[in-house]
């Protein structure tokens, strides 16, 4: 019933539309941002065509209903980097979006017996920073303000394009308003940094540069703190603690907001896949058209090396002079465009893009909650244990940067880094009253093993007796209580989502893959080297995440050129 609730957009007559007109826009994939895109659009006018593979949108931000009663969050599960702006422009809760906050935020249990819990309670968080070291929790509210004003500083970059030279021959007018666009946008920068100051202009500039073990080092001594702070920077990566730039992502995991809470997580009612479906909703409302099991197969390119509109799977063309990609760089250039219509060095860099990934989410349905031995409890009632994210396997960064070597040689870690949420604790409408969906977010998994495949079915069977065996290790019987569950790989990722190489990012989100080098330096303004063709998905600046934001730049790009025009 889920999925046909949310594919219900796919009807005849929204298909026979498909070839029987001339759309302003199609956007190819039903994902968070390409849903975004087409609503701006469809605001400003436009006639506008969403095309969906799946049987359902959402792309990452999806609901799955795989076990009967049990919505699972199939990939992405948490919400806090969507940006205010399209929350508050779309009117997505009126749309029917829904967030459940979430406090405490984090629980980290100890297989000597301690726990530690940290959130938005700053009271919460001295006490229990304090069970470990007195000085860290002095230090942390310092650590957590000065990461505030990093995403005060970084925060008006992500809702406007990147300041990139225009490709394109353009007119006058067209060169003199980018150059005056240009210098504003420097100017605005130069003025942020003036007001951060030159001492935190030097701390934000160690926090991109460093590793994330040599950022916490100098702030914290507690190895249980250290390592919980550390997760925000390895997540969805392939990179260790170890790694430089890692401080970035770190960054970047805090940058985001719950009804103006900072860096404050949230649980979606119904699942990631409500974000998706308020956004579709307020692209239906302005006009869109969501057409779903229509997959693109190739672009049709003119002579002149400008778009054309789509052919489908089924051979049906659509006819579109601008179109809008929300693919990977890899899916849209290489395996969408025509062969020999992309400049050589242009296709080149876009196949030598890091897609890594050293991701597995593991979606289950239990009987019951997890009973940490920590905690000393041995009721069946949720506590403020089973709220927030709870980090199994990783009470030092010495763990995480061991279970990442293990993947380096190709193997998945012996002790799996494991991020557990347990949305149905707040989110009463995805699990049948007394049981419980679970997601696990595990590192690190390689996308080819040296000894095995993850298309054998018992070697995934292995490895998800793996996880649930450590997590028996701090919450004894958990294994006994799986009703079932669903376990997506990176091959898995990449075939059923759509995300190449089962990188959650559209490709890594290092500093050479950033701002105005994302996804290419010179190529950072949605545009691509085919006249009316733009990216508007993760791969594309500000970067990965359940944002909104490559999707709403690429919509008022698309509308500036059209202007122009």
């Amino acid at each position: 019933m889920w999925r046909r609730n949310l594919s219900s957009s796919s009807s005849n007559s929204t298909r026979a539309l498909l070839n029987e007109k001339k759309w302003d826009a199609l956007v190819i994939g039903g994902g968070h941002n390409g849903l975004t895109a087409a609503a701006y659009l469809a605001r400003s006018g436009l006639s506008v065509a969403v095309l969906e593979r799946r049987h359902l949108i959402g792309g990452a931000a999806v609901t799955e209903e795989l076990i009967p009663g049990f919505k699972f969050s199939r990939c992405s599960y948490l919400q806090s980097l969507l940006r205010p702006s399209i929350i508050r422009e779309l009117e997505l809760a009126r749309h029917g979006l829904k967030l459940l906050k979430r406090s405490p935020s984090s629980f980290t249990p100890c297989l000597d017996g301690r726990y530690l819990l940290l959130g938005p309670d700053k009271d919460l968080n001295h006490s229990e920073i304090s069970k470990f070291s007195i000085r860290d929790a002095e230090a942390y509210p310092r650590y957590e303000n000065q990461l505030e004003k990093f995403c005060e500083f970084m925060d008006p970059l992500l809702d406007l394009p990147t300041p990139e030279t225009l490709q394109h021959v353009a007119s006058l007018s067209a060169r003199m308003k980018n150059k005056l666009q240009k210098s504003e946008f420097w100017a605005h920068c130069l003025r942020q940094a003036i007001s951060l100051g030159q001492k935190d202009m030097v701390g934000l500039m160690d926090l991109l540069l460093s590793p994330a073990s040599k950022v916490l080092n100098n702030w914290f001594e507690s190895d249980v703190l250290k390592a919980t702070l550390a997760t925000d920077a390895v997540i969805g990566t392939t990179g260790s603690v170890n790694t430089s730039g890692s401080g970035y992502v770190l960054l970047h995991h805090v940058m985001g907001e719950t009804d103006g809470a900072r860096g404050i997580w949230s649980y979606v009612e119904g699942g990631m896949g409500s974000v998706s479906s308020a956004i579709s909703k307020a692209a239906k409302e302005a006009g869109t058209h969501i057409v779903t099991d229509a997959e693109v197969s190739t672009l049709m390119i003119e002579d002149c090396g400008a778009v054309d509109g789509v052919i489908l799977a089924d051979g049906t063309k659509v006819h579109s002079k601008v179109i809008l990609s929300n693919a990977t760089p890899y899916k849209t250039f290489v395996e969408l465009v025509p062969e020999n219509v992309l400049p050589g060095d242009f296709l080149r860099a876009v196949k030598n893009l890091d897609y890594s990934s050293g991701t597995t989410k593991i979606n289950l349905a239990v009987e019951s909650l997890p009973q940490f031995r920590c905690c000393n409890l041995s009721h069946p009632d949720a506590g403020p244990q089973h709220v927030g994210t709870i980090h199994i396997g990783s009470e030092s960064m010495v763990e995480i940067d061991l279970a990442c070597q293990d993947a380096v040689n190709g193997l998945p870690s012996r002790r799996p880094i494991i991020e557990m949420t347990i949305p149905s604790v707040l989110d009463k409408t995805i699990s049948p009253s007394g049981k419980h969906v679970i997601n696990l977010f595990i590192q690190y998994t390689p996308y080819k093993p040296s000894e095995g495949s993850w298309e054998d079915p018992a070697y995934r069977e292995l490895f998800a007796q793996r996880c649930f065996a450590l997590i028996d290790e701090y919450a004894p019987g958990f294994s006994s209580s799986v009703i079932g569950y669903d376990m997506l790989t990176p091959p898995d990722l990449e075939r059923e989502i759509g995300l190449t190489g089962g990188n959650i990012f559209h490709g890594a989100m290092g500093l050479d893959s950033l701002f105005l080098m994302r996804p290419l330096n010179g190529w950072s303004n949605y545009r691509t080297p085919l006249r009316g063709l733009y990216l508007c998905g993760s791969g594309a600046h500000p970067g990965g995440g359940v944002m909104g934001a490559p999707g709403r730049n690429a919509a008022h790009e698309v509308l500036k050129h059209i202007k122009s025009l």
